[in-house]
């Protein structure tokens, strides 16, 4: 019998930049030092990093964030100051991706299907160290001239997997792939820019007109009316568009960026990428998703609870054959419903259909 998980703390941030962070820094003070605690842990035993050298790596994302997106690194030095830490603490937690090379495996399944002319649902699991769990948190960001951002992210980090109020969602699969250029953008400042964004178009020309990422990653983003999987790399991007059934599936491994250089790694990301997209077929033939209140449920309990080639599947199981560090499992679920009329997202925290998951929690909660 599973323990139930406990639903991560749900935050409400507004104001300057400054004070976003700081109330972001306050909030989560123990889950901040818990995550510099994890991933000290992590860097040293994947990396052979100590958190000094860690700490060294990331000043040169510092001067970047600064020089591109100056309100970030404002936010990030509010977080920094609210949580009694350093700047460049906070910084290394959100490049970290960078900074590993991607020898972090996250195993992720992501989707976007157009469920109509003006609407689109975007979903995925996310799957990361069980460690980080209890450092999730649930976050609704207020800025004077930009849309109202809801995301689930992790403690200290400006940018994740979410939604705004102007129908833009985003979601995440990591690529292992060399190389990695600190004078880019980290990944998840390039999230948060996103979610900043008015369109999927205005999301893409912000990327590009900053100089694109750092490291190779995949952002699945979708408007009410479009989708694209970003194949990012430091050496250039391809852009996928949606195939016969609207959809764009993507796992770890990139399907037409040939711009790096990527070694096989994650044996099971072709397996789930053939697997979610045959189940998701099958929904959409089925005609099961025409009732439209049930379509996140049918989601998680169809596609994102599967266990088939586990532990390598759809929803990620722990291979106790690794040490504990190195293990991962899906962390949760989301289904956003990108619609002007009927906007929001399902989580479920934990593995999907497993008897841990938290209660759905509905975004925005209030």
């Amino acid at each position: 019998m599973h323990s139930k998980i406990e639903e991560p703390p749900k935050l409400v941030l507004s104001g300057t930049p400054r004070e976003i962070g700081f109330s972001h820094g306050q909030h989560l003070f123990s889950q901040i030092h818990s995550q510099i605690s994890i991933y000290g842990e992590m860097f040293r035993v994947n990396c052979n990093l100590s958190w000094d050298a860690v700490r060294l790596e990331a000043e040169q994302f510092s001067a970047t964030i600064q020089r591109a997106t100056p309100h970030l690194h404002e936010e990030m030095q509010g977080i920094a100051d609210g949580a009694g830490v350093k700047l460049l603490d906070i910084v290394a937690l959100n490049c970290r991706s960078e900074i590993t090379f991607g020898k972090f495996t996250d195993g992720c399944t992501s989707l976007s299907w157009k469920r109509g002319e003006n609407s689109r649902i975007l979903a995925q699991n996310w799957d990361f160290t069980p460690l980080v769990q209890k450092n999730l948190a649930f976050m609704e960001i207020m800025q004077v001239g930009k849309p109202t951002i809801y995301m689930v992210a992790e403690a200290g980090i400006v940018g994740k997997i979410g939604f705004n109020s102007a129908c833009i969602g985003t979601c995440l699969n990591a690529i292992r792939a060399h190389p990695c250029v600190g004078s880019k953008l980290p990944i998840h400042v390039a999230l948060r820019l996103c979610l900043e964004s008015s369109s999927v178009g205005d999301a893409v020309r912000k990327l590009e007109s900053l100089g694109g990422v750092g490291s190779s990653q995949h952002i699945l983003i979708a408007d009410s009316t479009s989708s694209l999987g970003l194949e990012l790399s430091p050496l250039g991007d391809v852009h996928l568009q949606p195939d016969e059934y609207g959809m764009v599936i993507h796992t770890n491994h990139f399907l037409e960026n040939v711009y790096v250089n990527e070694p096989p790694w994650l044996s099971g990301s072709p397996v789930r990428l053939a697997r979610a997209r045959q189940l998701s077929r099958e929904l959409i033939d089925s005609g099961v998703l025409e009732e439209d209140c049930i379509i996140p449920q049918v989601f998680r309990e169809r596609v994102f609870s599967d266990l088939y080639n586990a532990p390598q599947s759809v929803c990620g199981q722990e291979d106790m054959t690794r040490q504990q560090i190195a293990r991962t499992c899906t962390l949760f679920n989301i289904v956003m419903r990108l619609d002007p009329a009927n906007l929001g997202a399902e989580v479920v925290v934990g593995r999907p259909g497993s008897g841990e998951e938290t209660a759905v929690v509905k975004m925005p909660w209030h």
